[in-house]
């Protein structure tokens, strides 16, 4: 097999560049021909060619993709797309955005893309040096557009992804400031009373007892100020520690499990879960299907990309069944992971042949459902934190006139 460099034409008049293995020129030819492409220009890349592109690879800068955020991601996929729509070469469209780029490690990524494009490698290829910034999802997809000549439609269609995921994703997040913010709010309010207040009162206590023993909340309370005042390391210690033991936890096989079965059992926030990753699974796997993954390595793909352990091993036995001749909705159906709405209308779109439409489709509902989701867990939360605030001060507070009420029965004769 050898490898031609070629330009051509696409239906609509579009210049595309790329490289292609075949066994001769005529056939390369005829290959894109096949495609609905007209060739202007082939050569056959030389091996000093490739050899040059190894050593562009090797001296390239290692690059990690840090401080590389999403969102520059979907910026880079809008503009490579909106440029080679307007019908910019591939490599002159890569150069453009690289000097307009403002953050200098997503620079040197755009640079090496061209690099690599430039040495008669392809997109794709030069995407897969880069995993931390490009995933598999990105590159597969930028792949299929490569062989179909589309690769616009497909960075287009990556785009429209990416928004709408970071969309779904920041009204999750949103969900979540205000109870970090009461808890916050919550921890200031108690280490400032067992640090400043509680010691106080404990002095005026001693003094107006006599000896007399305290109740057993305000000793306890006490004894906590105490050991806090006076052991702040260990305290501190003490936090990290108990923190550090969750976190490990919930990162084994065991806690990750319990972790998401309580994701997807817990009031309201289970179905908050489960409404987001139907929007995501389907989002995915339906943008990955229009762009021309085959449907086994989109499952895998699409699998890849859900969190919840759960669903992805159901999603693995729908891959297994599929893979021996199944449609998809029976096994996707018979997992009982997804609502029955959804294993229905994914049968209407292979039964119709247009199974990534109906995806986008619930895709589409399932992002407004999100929205109901986030906004039913927030009037759930912020009653739970406003009780959660008042008892924990509310306790500290009684325990400081419970030995008031002891001082003013002794005083009464009570």
């Amino acid at each position: 097999m050898a490898k031609f460099k070629y330009s051509a034409l696409d239906k609509e008049g579009r210049e595309l560049n790329g490289i292609i293995d075949s066994t001769s020129e005529r056939s390369a030819r005829k290959e894109l021909a096949s495609q609905g492409l007209t060739v202007s220009r082939m050569t056959e890349v030389a091996v000093q060619s490739e050899k040059k592109s190894a050593a562009v690879k090797k001296h390239r800068k290692p690059l990690v993709g840090t401080g590389v955020s999403s969102e520059s991601v979907t910026i880079f996929s809008r503009q490579l797309a909106t440029l080679l729509k307007a019908g910019l070469p591939l490599l002159r469209s890569l150069e453009v955005i690289s000097r307009q780029e403002k953050n200098p490690y997503f620079k040197d990524i755009i640079e090496n893309l061209a690099d690599a494009v430039r040495t008669g490698n392809k997109f794709s290829d030069g995407l897969l040096q880069h995993p931390k910034v490009f995933d598999k999802l990105y590159v597969n997809m930028a792949r299929a557009g490569e062989a179909g000549g589309v690769l616009d439609v497909v960075l287009d269609r990556l785009a429209t992804f990416q928004e709408k995921a970071m969309k779904t994703t920041n009204k999750v997040k949103s969900a979540m400031v205000y109870p970090i913010v009461i808890l916050t709010v919550a921890v200031a309010i108690v280490i400032i009373l067992m640090i400043f207040v509680v010691p106080q009162f404990q002095k005026i206590f001693s003094d107006m007892l006599n000896g007399a023993p305290m109740p057993a909340l305000t000793q306890a309370i006490i004894d906590i100020s105490d050991f806090i005042k006076q052991n702040y390391i260990a305290t501190i210690g003490i936090v990290v520690a108990v923190i550090l033991v969750f976190k490990l936890f919930f990162k084994t096989k065991i806690g990750i499990r319990l972790w998401d079965i309580a994701g997807l059992k817990l009031p309201k926030f289970g179905d908050l879960v489960m409404k987001s990753t139907v929007a995501r699974f389907t989002r995915t796997f339906g943008t990955l299907l229009a762009s021309g993954v085959p449907i086994l390595e989109a499952l895998n793909i699409t699998r890849g990309t859900i969190k919840n352990s759960i669903i992805s091993e159901a999603l693995l036995r729908v891959h297994d069944r599929v893979r021996d001749g199944e449609p998809l909705a029976t096994p996707l159906d018979q997992q009982k992971i997804f609502p029955t709405m959804v294993t229905s209308m994914v049968e209407v779109g292979e039964e119709t042949g247009q199974l990534s439409e109906m995806l986008n489709r619930i895709a589409d509902n399932y992002d407004e459902e999100v929205d109901n989701a986030v906004g039913g867990i927030t009037s759930v939360i912020e009653p739970i934190m406003i009780v959660f605030l008042a008892v924990v001060v509310g306790t500290i507070v009684i325990a400081l006139f419970l030995p008031i009420i002891q001082i003013i029965q002794k005083l009464t004769g009570g």
